[in-house]
């Protein structure tokens, strides 16, 4: 059985060198607890190469995502520096290995967050809402991997560009949601199929930040989870999101 620090060090080569590798579940079996231990060794590997941490993103936010996979609960990834698409920054596909689009809502928090927070509770530690994109990108191959997999893996965290922020709506709830890639919809969803509610995302992300010892600190992102399913990235494209009372988000893919 391969070690916590070895599963690191073989995600961050692969992603580093954009070759897959097979599941480790294939042929050993360890724990969710030690998945998020090796999530944090390979998120230590970038911010030693001088990448920041500078927020979080949650996964498994549409129940029927929960069900497929079996699990009852959502899963949450660290976001580096290098992840951000800046705004008139192209994202260069051949850094990936096989990325797929996942339009999103993302929060910025105006306070360090220390504990689990309730819905009621949120609006006092954020202070925009934006349109957002999120790349993921599995180190495995084939994009297939168990519950473990997936979380020591960063929860496929690859990159995100996120829009314009807005101020904070009591309420998000059905925002029709519209993903184009080259101006053809690729995605059609809405906001509410975020966990019913994008702000129970949020609140979510808060409960396993605690728990797995993740820092949620004034400035970061938090990626609520996606509205539809993830679409592969094609070459020479253009992403664009649009969310009704967000605005738009885009970037070319180069």
């Amino acid at each position: 059985m391969s070690t916590i620090t070895e599963k690191a060090n073989s995600l961050h080569i692969s992603a580093r060198t954009q070759k897959p590798r097979g599941q480790f579940s294939n042929s050993e079996q360890y724990t969710l607890a030690e998945a998020y231990d090796v999530q944090h060794e390979l998120i230590q590997r970038r911010i030693k190469e001088g990448f920041p941490l500078i927020g979080v993103k949650m996964g498994f936010t549409s129940k029927a995502k929960m069900i497929q996979m079996g699990v009852d609960d959502m899963i949450i990834g660290q976001l580096t520096a290098d992840m951000t698409i800046h705004k008139d920054e192209a994202f260069k596909k051949k850094l990936f290995i096989h990325p797929r689009a996942e339009p999103e809502i993302a929060f910025r928090l105006s306070k360090d967050i220390n504990g689990p927070l309730t819905v009621d509770q949120l609006h006092n530690y954020i202070d925009g809402v934006a349109a957002a994109i999120e790349v993921i990108d599995s180190r495995y191959d084939n994009f297939k991997f168990s519950l473990e997999d997936v979380v020591a893996d960063n929860c496929s965290s690859s990159a995100y560009a996120v829009g314009d922020w807005c101020e904070v709506p009591l309420g998000l709830n059905g925002l029709d949601m519209t993903m184009t890639f080259d101006g053809a919809i690729t995605a059609q969803g809405n906001s509410d199929a975020i966990l019913d509610n994008p702000f129970e995302a949020l609140s979510a992300a808060t409960r396993l930040a605690s728990e797995y010892g993740i820092p949620l600190k004034t400035g970061m992102v938090v990626l609520a989870g996606a509205s539809t399913a993830a679409h592969f990235i094609k070459d020479s494209s253009s992403v664009t999101l649009d969310v009704d009372g967000l605005g738009v988000v885009s970037f070319n893919v180069v």
